[in-house]
């Protein structure tokens, strides 16, 4: 089953001399529990794909369907309570809220929408996560790899059909980069979770079950990797 069908997706800025075309007829399918890496250089459209998956910003043209749905044919405050409730963001730069504690931003999602958060949820994310001795801290209080597990335990604490993480090893060095992805790969399956990933980085790439390339604004499926 395909949680996810991006079709001919265009996005141009600017016009004239200015014009740059960063999607170019993107068309791919992801289904159901799939952990896919898009990579590409720097400028090639993977950041400007993702936010177009996850309707942080809209396409010139094309479609992005989620779960059979058509995102862009909903309303603004239908798309942003879908959102809310069926896309996890991961970002390199954490955007964690700084007064709240470890538990306190995982859960926030489910605030947002007026949940009550499930506590042995909340307890097995923690669990999970290595992050249940320090529940209680503040952002500045963790380190760079703890910071990118608590955004982790923020995606999957509202059990998202989709994940959607922009370069989440991007501040971190190599061994939390490692756990990171390990992480992410664990939650897939352990939770049945569709992840797309941006990187730049093929060894980090290497850990997905697909890989998809964006090079001037045009998408290249690379294929399932081999272990």
């Amino acid at each position: 089953m395909n949680i996810l069908e991006v079709k001919n997706l265009c996005k141009t800025f600017g016009s004239g001399d200015t014009k740059v075309d960063a999607l170019k007829n993107v068309s791919f399918s992801i289904s159901k529990g799939e952990f896919v890496a898009v990579v590409g250089e720097s400028g090639s459209g993977k950041s400007t794909l993702l936010n177009a998956i996850g309707a942080l910003d809209t396409p010139t043209s094309g479609k992005v369907f989620i779960d059979g749905k058509d995102i862009f044919s909903m309303k603004e405050e239908q798309l942003t309570i879908f959102r809310r409730r069926n896309i996890g963001f991961i970002f390199q730069a954490y955007n964690l809220i700084p007064e709240l504690n470890v538990e306190q931003n995982i859960i926030f999602p489910l605030l947002l929408d007026y949940k009550k958060p499930d506590a042995a949820y909340v307890e097995e994310i923690l669990n999970v996560l290595s992050l249940k001795d320090r529940r209680n801290h503040l952002p500045r209080q963790l380190s760079g790899g703890q910071q990118q597990r608590v955004a982790i335990g923020r995606a999957l604490i509202t059990h998202p059909m989709l994940i959607l993480a922009d370069e989440p090893t991007g501040n971190l060095d190599s061994r939390n980069s490692k756990d990171v992805v390990s992480l992410l790969k664990a939650a897939a399956s352990r939770y049945q979770q569709t992840i797309i990933m941006i990187t730049h980085n093929q060894n980090i790439a290497s850990a997905a079950d697909r890989v998809l390339e964006i090079f001037d604004g045009v998408l290249t499926d690379l294929g399932v990797q081999s272990e």
